[in-house]
């Protein structure tokens, strides 16, 4: 694991490396308020992002380290899922070491600086959900033991990257891939296109997703603890067996037993399907 931590070399950062940064943060700091989950905006505050420029990681780990435990390193860039569940698992969340171009605010197909620290990060000072991320890299250790990582990318694609939850009256995100997003941020929220589905963890894990566009799903969970509570409290080895006689879904489909906040434009024009294993 260690292998895989690179030295940050801030220095590496160019100026307009930071304008990049600073226009994004920006952008996103007055378009989350009101659409970002408490916990997200409060962690904004609670690690000083906005001073402005890229964040130096060894500052930025202190003051996440204080809150709950975390730490931010470099890495060259994605890396093993077994080195990302280990780190998951030890406190030690791995950021990319660049950050995109101008041409690139609206869309960077990799992860680099701005969605794994500006999206990822301030989530991390908050208990409740640190302790469902650790709780997700040691799910991901015995996942690999049992060969059912697809099935669990999907909690992580539709959880800690593309989820929403129930508060204040209304939804919010929480998702790095939407947080960091102008566009999703408002997308999420504010189309008639997507289904947005209460959580439910089986469901969850037989729902294919795709990389390259807005999401055609969103899972809604009602609080960081419901999450936390259905990653410890299920034996996911029989649950990974029975998904796996069960069809998949595909993103835009509507099960009679869904629990819908909103159902999208789109799921009219694809098949609504009844609780089977055909």
């Amino acid at each position: 694991m260690e292998n895989w931590i690179i030295p940050q070399d801030w220095a590496h950062f160019t100026p307009q490396d930071h304008i990049v940064w600073d226009t994004l943060y920006a952008r996103q700091s007055a378009l989350l308020p009101g659409r970002a989950a408490a916990a997200f905006i409060d962690g904004l505050e609670r690690l000083e992002l906005s001073r402005g420029g890229i964040p130096e990681f060894g500052a930025l780990s202190e003051r996440l380290h204080a809150q709950t435990g975390w730490r931010v390193v470099a890495v060259p860039g994605l890396v093993p899922d077994d080195v990302f569940f280990r780190m998951l698992a030890a406190r030690i969340f791995p950021a990319g070491n660049f950050i995109r171009r101008p041409d690139q605010l609206d869309y960077l197909e990799a992860p680099d600086v701005f969605h794994d620290v500006f999206g990822h990060v301030p989530l991390l000072s908050d208990p409740v959900f640190a302790d469902y991320m650790q709780a997700y890299g040691e799910g991901g250790l015995r996942a690999l033991e049992l060969g059912a990582l697809p099935a669990l990318a999907r909690l992580y694609w539709y959880t800690v990257e593309f989820g929403l939850v129930r508060e204040a009256g209304g939804l919010r995100i929480y998702g790095a891939g939407i947080v960091s997003s102008a566009g999703e941020s408002r997308f999420a929220l504010e189309s008639e296109s997507p289904n947005r589905i209460g959580f439910d963890l089986e469901r969850l894990l037989r729902t294919r997703y795709k990389i390259d566009e807005f999401q055609a799903v969103y899972f809604v969970i009602e609080s960081f603890e419901q999450l936390l509570r259905a990653t410890l409290d299920t034996d996911f080895a029989p649950l990974y067996a029975r998904v796996g006689t069960l069809a998949e879904l595909a993103p835009a489909d509507v099960l009679a037993s869904d629990r819908l906040f909103t159902r999208g434009a789109q799921a009219s024009a694809s098949k609504s399907l009844a609780e089977s294993p055909s």
